[in-house]
């Protein structure tokens, strides 16, 4: 293998939470999820509950995806090859996307000119043929502008864009959206919008543009949260079509907006004096164009306990009947706070609108949903919750409706913080400031629509009450642990439990058998939250189960009343109502010592001692504080910075402890380890070694060599010398950006070669190829070559800053050609990536 070897990386695996606001979610026609995470559009496969992609290019966190054809229009998208997709961020920014189908592949079209000056609430529209769409949108700043675009005949023109009208709805600013043809004349269009005020404002226009106020809704007695029309529905002559309501006063509303008559049409039924008081007894009554039009109340429904956040028409069903084309289906899905989705329909003997089917969480973790989905066949239904999580549910029902639990991505909904593999390498570990810490690893022959193995979230082992800055896992022989350190001066051992070995077990059985020492070894089961959320109490396997006897507490559900866990081995990947309750692992051990808010850990290579820094201002608090696995002691107390230890790693030997910190130096320690229980330790070296903080460091896994990556845009690489002195091998050309994270991997002993992982705060990554030489000489001294092997493309790598990057540790340590990958970052994501080395 030469020095200027090539690497392919393939994108493995994506996890990530949705952002949690209302209109974010989107289900195409192309049966494609969209969703904001953080600054990324993300697209996922509900067939494969699989990440496919994310699209980088906002500065600021997504807030509406829309896709057109939306899900509605499914029935007219059955032959297209290329679908569109609308995204807005709380910046006003919003930019169009092009979906190719034949080749899967992404192209950010145009960036629409910046006409919101603040956060977009709404993006809704409708194709008005195969190569025309007109689409609204609405913003926090008060305005609603409607835009008329033009896609291109053939791949990769450019789509003609025009802003139809912009309307300035006032001091109170509209948050939902919904456009549709009125019956009876294609070319009248009518925008319904609602807000932070009681009533829904119905605007009418052409499609030339210039839209008036036609009338105002009057009737909820809250903040309007959902609108959307139904296309339209023919029962006789008389067209019309139907718009249905959701508010925060927990009810929803239908309303029938039909064709009058036509004004221009003398001889009519219909006569321009016929507008009279009586007219207006059903509803009001407006003109369009030559067209009179009467809204009425159809029904009002009520079922929900809390605000409802979005309701949707069932898109119509492919199967064309004759001479219409497609046929609006009378059935409406609801999704509220109160933690449940609802379909309604009208009863058929009377008429009045049921709610036939609910489905939701029955545990204390989600919040509530902000959104609900159908699939473009109605098969399948899509809530979004506060825990930035998915839920969905399919129809599996022959005869009988049945609505089953379905797998969904899931990762986190706010900044990842760290990342850390396995002893083994059978999972990783993330934590982040959504206060958890998630557990994802391959699942076995899962699925069909993936070659290999998918991986998933397969247990959510902390959730705590502080955001999680820092986790370390113990390398040693003996049951999985690992350690937290959390916006708060204790750090926390957490120990597997039963439950979560077999689950293990099942996800990945192809490589071990469950041994049964561990099943004796090992008496909890799992673990119960505590009413703080703070730490995790173990369940033990021969527990009895006590029914407390809460005299006077008849059910109520105070702080106190959490209720139990019941861990359970899972023999398929879990879905978000397992995670958040039932894997925890039992806290099994805290360390007092720091007097700030933990900020890295670290763990040796033989898994006998954990090292662990806090956020610091001088040089007291700055201390490293080194503890001893398995009686969990403070062992030693290293001295040497002024400020916060931003990263430590241990040589591959243990001997050596490397420390980086924001008073831009470098540290490094020797290790003696004397007899068991004690070590012995003194300072070899302390540099400066960058012109800004140093965010990361790295060893060469075969030598005393490391890397340190700093604010200052560089990487350096250095060599301990005669375990004394420091000497810099080499400096990497300026990078564009701040240098986040580094991680570097052997890949051939016998000629001390690896690869370094370089992440920057821009979100890129790079594979640089390191190859250190001993030159010859009564001294011999290291050299290092270094090559850029592969700079990977924007849409595989992160948005926002890389936190940290981990290469899967292996068995063999020796030579290898496939690596992978780990990284998490400020984009709320935890990718991993497939690396082949020539």
């Amino acid at each position: 293998m030469s020095d200027n070897s090539t690497a392919e990386v393939k994108r493995l695996f994506i996890g990530a939470g949705c952002n949690r606001i209302v209109n974010n979610v989107s289900w195409g026609a192309s049966d494609f999820v969209s969703f904001g995470a953080q600054n990324a559009v993300a697209i996922f496969c509900p067939k494969s509950a699989q990440i496919l992609t994310t699209l980088p290019g906002h500065k600021a966190a997504v807030n509406c995806t829309h896709w057109l054809p939306s899900n509605k229009f499914a029935f007219k998208a059955k032959h297209v090859g290329r679908h569109y997709l609308l995204s807005g961020d709380v910046d006003g920014a919003i930019i169009l996307w092009e979906l190719s189908i034949a080749d899967n592949k992404w192209r950010h079209v145009l960036q629409l000119p910046q006409s919101h000056k603040k956060g977009i609430t709404c993006i809704t529209g409708f194709m008005v043929c195969q190569s025309d769409a007109i689409f609204a949108t609405s913003s926090s700043d008060g305005s609603v502008c409607v835009w008329d675009v033009v896609f291109p005949s053939s791949s990769g023109g450019d789509c003609k864009l025009s802003c139809l009208e912009t309307l300035i709805v006032g001091s109170r600013p509209m948050v939902t959206l919904s456009l549709a043809q009125l019956p009876g004349n294609a070319g009248l269009i009518a925008l319904a919008m609602g807000g932070l005020d009681n009533k829904i404002y119905l605007y009418c226009g052409e499609r030339t543009g210039k839209f008036v106020r036609a009338c105002e809704l009057k009737g909820h007695t809250d903040w309007i949260r959902s609108l959307d029309f139904s296309l339209p529905i023919f029962s006789g002559e008389a067209d019309s079509v139907l718009l249905v309501s959701s508010s925060q006063d927990k009810g929803i509303r239908i309303w029938k907006l039909s064709l009058r008559g036509s004004m221009a049409n003398t001889e009519g039924t219909y006569r321009r004096s016929e507008i009279s008081l009586a007219s207006y007894i059903e509803g009001p009554v407006f003109v369009a164009g030559s067209f009179s039009y009467q809204i009425s109340l159809e029904s009002l429904l009520i079922g929900h306990e809390d605000w409802v956040y979005s309701v949707q028409w069932q898109p119509p069903s492919t199967a064309a009947e004759e001479g219409i084309g497609f046929y609006q289906p009378q059935s409406i899905l609801s999704a509220s706070m109160d933690k449940t989705m609802m379909i309604w329909q009208p009863e058929r003997k009377t008429g009045i609108w049921m709610n036939v089917v609910t489905v939701g969480e029955l545990s204390h973790c989600a919040l509530g949903f902000y959104g609900g989905h159908w699939s473009p066949d109605a098969h399948s239904i899509l809530a979004h919750g506060y825990g930035g999580s998915f839920h969905m549910w399919k129809n599996i029902g022959v005869s009988t409706e049945n609505w089953q639990p379905q797998k969904v991505p899931s990762g986190h909904f706010a900044t990842v913080t760290d990342i850390a593999w396995a002893r083994c390498g059978e999972y990783m570990v993330s934590v982040s400031h959504d206060q958890t810490t998630r557990i994802f690893a391959p699942w076995h022959n899962q699925d069909p629509y993936t070659d290999g193995n998918s991986w998933n979230e397969i247990a959510r082992p902390q959730v705590h009450g502080h955001d999680i800055n820092c986790a370390a896992i113990i390398r040693g022989k003996g049951n999985h642990r690992f350690v937290s350190g959390a916006e708060e001066k204790v750090a926390r051992v957490f120990e597997a439990p039963l439950s979560f070995l077999k689950t293990l077990h099942h996800a990945t059985s192809e490589q071990s058998s469950f041994p049964e020492d561990l099943q004796v070894d090992v008496q909890v089961l799992g673990a119960n939250m505590s009413a703080l959320g703070l730490s995790q109490k173990p369940i033990y396997v021969n527990a009895t189960h006590e029914i407390p006897d809460n005299v006077g507490n008849d059910g109520l559900d105070t702080l106190e009343s959490v209720p139990d866990a019941v861990p359970v081995v899972l023999t398929e990947p879990p879905i978000e109502d397992q995670l958040a309750w039932h894997t925890l692992w039992p806290e099994s051990h805290k360390l007092y010592g720091h007097g700030n808010e933990l900020f890295c850990l670290c763990c040796d290579q033989e898994g006998k001692l954990v090292a662990s820094s806090c956020k610091a201002q001088s040089a007291t608090v700055a201390e490293i504080w080194l503890w001893q696995v398995g009686s969990w002691k403070a062992v030693g107390c290293l001295q040497s910075h002024s400020l916060t230890v931003t990263q430590m790693e241990f040589s591959h030997d243990d001997n050596l402890l490397l420390t980086v910190s924001r008073d831009r130096q470098f540290s490094i320690f020797k290790i003696n380890r004397t007899g068991p229980g004690e070590i012995d330790y003194n300072l070899l070296v302390r540099q400066e070694a960058h012109k800004r903080i140093i965010w990361t460091c790295s060893w060469n896994p075969f030598g005393h060599e490391f890397a340190t990556g700093s604010r200052d845009k560089s990487v350096k690489i250095w060599a301990v010398e005669k375990a004394s002195s420091v000497k810099q091998l080499l400096t990497l050309p300026q990078f564009n950006s701040s240098v986040t994270a580094l991680s570097w991997a052997g890949v051939d002993r016998q000629r001390n070669h690896g690869i370094l992982a370089v992440g920057m705060e821009s979100g890129l990554l790079q594979l640089w190829s390191l190859h250190v030489e001993s030159t010859g000489g009564s001294i011999p001294t290291p050299g290092v070559t270094a090559a850029l092997i592969v700079q990977l493309d924007p849409f595989m790598c992160h948005v926002s800053a890389v936190s940290r990057l981990a290469w899967r540790n292996r068995e063999n340590n020796e030579t290898c050609r496939s690596l992978q990958l780990a990284s998490c970052g400020a984009d709320h994501c935890v990718r991993l990536y497939d690396v082949i080395v020539d």
